[in-house]
């Protein structure tokens, strides 16, 4: 009799611990909660906390930056809006360099760590108005300060939002994480430069799957100058283009795929040393 209230004992508690782990797996397929938001409530004060020290600190910004024309400045839609923005902000780049820059850089993290869409625009008018090479660096430094800060956003608040609207993919992602452990970084240097998956999917997943930041961050910055190259060249003739998808037509994607491929090589060969 005692041997059985103990076996009994140990199948409930063995229960209570698979029930907690599935509990707290980030790809369990969660209630839509509360309504038709996936926030409880401290999650949705936290997140408009972050948002209003960000806005707060870019008003700041602009507020001591010199006058301009600030009825012509608006955040681009089409490729005729960032034409007219272009021609508008040349003179007062020119002749106020540092506030514009402080001023593009703050907008484009803003909008990076807010999921704001758009930032193809802002890096188009970085090669307009700066040229290939420093428009490059000036895309690739704040596409990675706002992917950063987007990471540590979702590592506070993320979860239950992915986990709400990405289930499947997360699901997919998590498996593909965990079988690529000893090589997580080739794997991330594929996804970023790849279009396999969307940057801003993995900017909100990466902290819950558990990938570390230092993985995160050398993947984000070496994995996004190829398609920041792509896109600030193209930002030198602005007139050319009629819309975003003229960006990356059938050639441009293959090559994209070929520079991914050169990085996820590794893992593939380790594999396939393991099979044999």
């Amino acid at each position: 009799m005692v041997a059985s209230r103990t076996s009994v004992a140990d199948d409930v508690r063995l229960s209570e611990v698979e029930s907690n782990r599935f509990e707290d797996s980030p790809t369990r397929k969660k209630p839509k909660l509360q309504g038709m938001f996936p926030f409880v409530r401290w999650e949705m004060a936290a997140a408009l906390g972050v948002f209003i020290i960000f806005l707060i600190g870019l008003c700041s910004i602009y507020l001591t930056m010199p006058a301009a024309e600030y009825d012509k400045i608006k955040l681009p839609r089409t490729m005729s809006d960032l034409r007219m923005l272009k021609d508008n902000l040349a003179m007062y780049a020119n002749d106020h360099p540092a506030q514009f820059i402080l001023g593009y850089c703050s907008t484009y993290i803003f909008m990076q760590t807010f999921m704001i869409p758009g930032t193809i625009f802002m890096s188009l008018l970085a090669g307009a108005l700066f040229g290939v090479l420093r428009g490059l660096i000036l895309v690739v430094f704040n596409a990675t300060a706002g992917a950063s800060s987007c990471y540590f956003l979702s590592k506070l608040i993320g979860r239950p939002i992915v986990s709400w609207l990405w289930p499947e993919k997360l699901r997919f992602f998590q498996g593909e994480i965990s079988k690529r452990q000893e090589k997580l970084l080739n794997y991330m240097l594929f996804l970023r430069v790849t279009p396999t998956l969307p940057n801003l999917f993995i900017n909100l997943a990466s902290p819950i799957v558990d990938i570390p930041f230092h993985v995160f961050f050398l993947a984000t910055l070496v994995g996004l100058i190829p398609a920041s190259f792509i896109t600030v060249k193209a930002g030198l003739a602005l007139g050319d283009l009629k819309s975003v998808k003229d960006l990356y037509d059938f050639k441009t994607l293959m090559v994209l795929f070929l520079i991914g491929s050169v990085a996820i090589f590794p893992t593939l060969l380790k594999r396939k040393r393991t099979y044999e």
